[in-house]
């Protein structure tokens, strides 16, 4: 009872149901090339990454520089290391031919060669003891900034209760450098990173004093700028990670305003319709976009629009179906009051013929009524199929022939040759109805003894299925008139109620929606005389 609407590409020259003309969306069009999903999607995941990717490359970025500043300084101090051991053993080595180092000697030149500004020196003997060390030599003064003052009531603080501290005690950093020089002095040089006297991470190397295969003492070298190294690198990460967030917080209320909201507000459309029983849902700004929540903006409102127009034609059937059935009821009551008063035998007779005949046609009305009422439910649930035309057509004609009686309208089916075989898709129960309403209403207008003709073709990709008479034709203005609802115009000599007006109305819906058509013309003779009608089916063929 409603026309199938194609929300999915909808005609660009149609308006939708608050008036505007769609717009066609071109199907190759894509705003990110190259990507798959939708565009709404593929906008979400760009979005999304963009600022996960910034974070990721300055980490990345900054992690390299991180590794490749330690390293350089590992192979600075490694550098300084061995160029002071190669002068201290050729400078500060006495001894025959046991040699030994000179500790004051040595110190001098350790004085002399290092730098305490920029790396801390240590000397060690061959047994592992402290020798010189460039702080004890630098004329530094350590600094380190005082507390605030404290009132004089203020109660002293218990260090007692203070949590205990997680940097290394300082026998475990002595142990580490212990371990450090144990390695130089067993003729291998040492380098990497550790906890330095302070509790700031350092980087050292140890490099042995050798002489020819002796080890004379070892020279340890350290620079404690590590931790500012860090500190630099995790304030340039700072405007990376600002960045990421923006770009993420801007994502989020983006992809929020582009489809949180618009779901939200066709939501709450909908409960307006269902609380306000409306009958369509609109909403103008969203129908514009030419996005994925515009599309579904649009399928909504032709949505809406289709049940609407559903409920009016239901609405427009159900007041057919009342004055149609009002008519012969008040025949009958008519019928029956006067019945009782009529004594004339013939006329009681009458009176009963006419109420046989208005049972026959309110019998007629509702089982039309009920094949109408139940066509969308039988179209919807049966799955398209293969049907063989030309058999089914052979069958129902076969059933005609077979059921026929003397002096009854014959039904010959002439299928055009070459068409042997004639596929459609289609539900053969609504299909083989088609055939069935087309031929009994060609019957009810064919003259006593008559012929009704069947025809089938096949043209260019169609199945044409025609239904010819030789009654008194249609008149012009009429051609599309008859297949409305309950419209009927019966021949003189009809027999009364055997037409609801309903065979063509449904026939022409069945049609519909197998993608064919059905037309009525009147077929004419040599002198342009009205010779019968003849009704056209054409259905698409399966495959073409």
């Amino acid at each position: 009872m409603a026309s199938a609407t194609d929300t999915a590409n909808p005609d660009p020259a149609g308006p939708d149901s608050a008036g505007r003309p769609f717009r066609k969306r071109t199907a190759g069009r894509r705003r990110f090339p190259g990507l798959p999903g939708s565009r709404l999607g593929r906008l979400i995941l760009i979005l999304n990454l963009l600022g996960l990717m910034i974070l990721v490359s300055g980490a990345l970025v900054l992690n390299e520089l991180r590794r490749g500043l330690v390293n350089a300084r590992i192979d600075s101090l490694t550098t300084q290391g061995e160029l002071i051991a190669s002068i201290l053993n050729q400078a500060a080595t006495v001894g025959e031919p046991t040699p030994q180092m000179d500790a004051a000697l040595a110190t001098e030149l350790l004085q002399t060669l290092s730098n305490p500004r920029a790396q801390r020196a240590r000397l060690f003997d061959s047994e592992g003891r402290l020798v010189a060390d460039s702080e004890w030599m630098a004329d530094e003064v350590e600094r380190r900034v005082l507390p605030p003052a404290r009132a004089r009531d203020d109660q002293p603080m218990d260090f007692r209760l203070l949590p205990p501290a997680r940097a290394p005690t300082r026998d475990q950093i002595q142990q580490a450098l212990q371990g450090e020089v144990s390695t130089a002095l067993q003729g291998r040089a040492w380098a990497g990173m550790r906890q330095g006297d302070r509790g700031r991470r350092v980087v050292s190397v140890s490099i042995p004093i050798r002489h020819v295969r002796a080890v004379l003492g070892v020279v340890t070298l350290e620079a404690s700028d590590v931790d500012a190294i860090i500190a630099r690198e995790r304030a340039a990460l700072v405007p990376f990670i600002l960045i990421a967030v923006a770009v993420t917080l801007a994502s989020s209320l983006l992809i929020s305003r582009l489809v949180a909201q618009p779901v939200l507000r066709m939501a709450r459309a909908a409960d307006r319709v269902r609380q306000a029983r409306a009958r369509a849902i609109s909403l103008p700004d969203l129908a514009r976009r030419d996005d994925e929540v515009g599309d579904l903006t649009r399928s909504l409102e032709a949505m809406t629009q289709a049940l609407s127009e559903r409920m009016d034609a239901i609405e427009a059937f159900a007041a057919d179906v009342a004055h149609e059935i009002r008519n012969p009821l008040t025949s009958l009551r008519s019928a029956v009051e006067t019945l009782d008063l009529v004594t004339d035998p013939a006329a009681r007779e009458r009176l009963l013929n006419v109420l046989k005949n208005d049972v026959q046609r309110l019998d007629r009305l509702v089982t039309d009524i009920s094949n109408a009422s139940r066509l969308d439910a039988e179209l919807s649930r049966d799955q398209p199929r293969a049907v063989d035309l030309r058999r089914l057509i052979a069958d129902i004609a076969g059933i005609y022939q077979a059921t026929a009686k003397p002096g009854d309208v014959t039904v010959e089916f002439a299928p055009h040759k070459g068409s042997e075989t004639v596929t459609v898709m289609g539900r053969e129960g609504p299909l083989g109805q088609i055939v069935r309403n087309l031929i009994d209403n060609a019957r009810s207008f064919s003259p006593k003894g008559g012929m009704v003709t069947v025809g089938l073709v096949r043209v260019r990709g169609e199945a044409i299925v025609t239904v010819a008479d030789r009654g008194p034709g249609v008149p012009p203005e009429n051609l599309e008139t008859i297949f409305e609802r309950f419209y009927t115009s019966r021949p003189k000599g009809a027999a009364f109620g055997g037409n609801s007006g309903l065979g063509l109305s449904i026939a022409r819906q069945i049609a519909a929606a197998h993608g064919g058509t059905l037309r009525a013309e009147n077929q004419l003779g040599a002198d342009n005389r009205v010779i019968g009608a003849i009704f056209t089916l054409i259905l698409p063929v399966a495959g073409a």
